[in-house]
């Protein structure tokens, strides 16, 4: 063995099947301690005032914790759970139990970075070693064309790129025998104890877990045959099915990128390929390349000005904001995507589209506002991709394009024309018919006195003027 006794630290690798860090530390350690720590940081406030994680999203995140500890105890392993300072607390496990390793994935937050830079240079100093691995994208890190320095600007360039030259690595097996793990007599923390407040599972609309991930994977692909329509269905709005929805447990890697990849091959050699199997690759590899420009960029990409250093008039009007938050900017289709986010931490990707385009270029607020809040409330939070979506839709991003401005209305008619998606989200608009669902103020005075009388409550009148998206 290359090390006598390791600490194998799980991050957003919340999986035993395609995980490097974990079997490199089984396979290279005489025995080793499994461990998980709920960052600190998740409980403090971001610049909004609210914390980086809703109770929903903490939900998420303890559920996916917990089935993992779960599988690993079943293979004979125990894991030990903390919540702290990540750096600070691996420094008190190794001198308190004489390790000389540490296995970790790479993270590709700037904060996890300065937490690795921290925790490598006091491990070096003892003589200790400390072993990251890439494994949250499809492509490693390693493989693309360019170092991360030179990495192109443009999405394009970057996918046509790889997908000439870049060889998806091999998955890697789970590992079955954690017997060696170290035991501890110890009471466990409760969720309460960790400042977690559980939700009954019905209140839940996604569990956490790699077995949740994996059934998700086998009745989109299998059960349901959705993906052979996954791109004329993906900007879909209402319901489970119109998109494959893995976003959350890849977000904490309950399951891999590459997995998915390698099952969608698989689904094209045993049922079709078309252009909608390539699709969900297609978008796999954007998710890739927010990763890498996070890592191109580092702290420039959450900067007011972002990578272009674009300077606009942005403002911080926080009652503006908060009519944005919680869904009560009286334009219909912004609010329903808005209480979608806030019930079930979770909103679709053309939602996020419109929600952020009308943040930023209809109510001119600061674009960091809108990012903020999502890495509040979304449960499939990944920081790169986030971060890089909203920089693009500020236009202070990788983008080509200028301008990223949506017509509200022009998106209603094509996404929602019928209304079913507001009528679903906003009950007191409920029996208005039919597209006047989204535009109720812009009726003749006559109309919209009918309208109002068919609500149960009156409905916010908007914060902008509707006419400027007729058409």
């Amino acid at each position: 063995m290359a090390f006598n006794r390791s600490i194998i630290w799980f991050r957003n690798n919340l999986r035993l099947q395609d995980n490097e860090a974990l079997m490199e530390g089984v396979q290279k350690s005489r025995d080793y301690m499994l461990l998980y720590v709920f960052d600190e940081r998740l409980w403090k406030e971001t610049s909004i005032g609210m914390p980086s994680a809703s109770q929903r999203k903490l939900n998420f995140l303890w559920q996916s914790v917990q089935k993992l500890k779960s599988n690993i105890e079943k293979r004979g392993g125990q894991m030990i759970i903390r919540k702290g300072d990540p750096a600070e607390i691996i420094k008190e496990l190794v001198r308190h139990y004489n390790c000389d390793a540490v296995f970790a994935p790479k993270e590709v937050g700037v904060f996890e970075q300065n937490t690795d830079e921290i925790i490598e240079k006091l491990l070096s100093k003892k003589g200790i070693a400390f072993k990251q691995y890439a494994q949250s994208t499809l492509f490693h890190e390693d493989d693309i064309p360019w170092p991360i320095g030179k990495l192109p600007d443009i999405f394009t360039q970057f996918r046509k790129e790889n997908e000439k030259q870049t060889q998806i690595r091999d998955l890697l097996p789970a590992s079955e025998d954690l017997k060696m793990s170290i035991k501890f007599k110890e009471r466990e923390l409760s969720a309460e104890e960790i400042d977690i407040n559980l939700m009954p599972t019905d209140q839940l609309v996604f569990e956490g877990g790699e077995e949740k991930a994996w059934e998700r994977l086998n009745y989109y692909f299998w059960e349901t045959d959705r993906l052979k329509t996954y791109k004329l269905t993906r900007n879909g709005m209402l319901g489970n099915d119109y998109s494959s929805r893995f976003s959350p447990w890849l977000a904490l890697g309950c399951i891999s990128a590459k997995s998915i990849f390698y099952e969608v091959k698989k689904y094209e050699k045993e049922r079709i390929k078309n252009q909608s199997t390539y699709w969900l690759i297609f978008e796999l590899m954007w998710r890739d390349y927010f990763h890498f420009v996070l890592k191109k960029y580092k702290q420039k990409l959450f900067q007011l000005n972002g990578i272009k250093e674009e300077k606009k008039d942005w403002s911080q009007d926080l009652h503006l904001f908060q009519k944005w938050a919680k869904g009560e900017t009286g334009v219909a289709f912004i609010d329903a995507n808005m209480r979608e986010l806030n019930k079930t931490g979770f909103m679709s990707n053309r939602g996020r589209q419109i929600v952020a385009s009308f943040l930023v270029h209809d109510l001119r607020l600061d674009w960091r506002m809108g990012a903020w809040y999502f890495e509040y409330a979304l449960i499939d939070y990944d920081v790169a991709n986030n971060w890089g979506n909203w920089a693009y839709i500020a236009g202070v991003g990788n983008d080509p394009r200028e301008n990223r401005c949506f017509n509200i209305l022009s998106q209603a008619k094509k996404y929602d024309p019928k209304g079913d998606f507001v009528r679903y989200w906003l009950p007191e608009l409920e029996n208005i018919e039919g597209f006047n669902i989204h535009r109720v103020s812009l009726l003749d005075q006559n109309e919209y006195q009918q309208m109002i009388k068919k609500t149960r409550a009156d409905y916010f009148k908007p914060i902008v003027d509707l006419s400027k998206w007729e058409y």
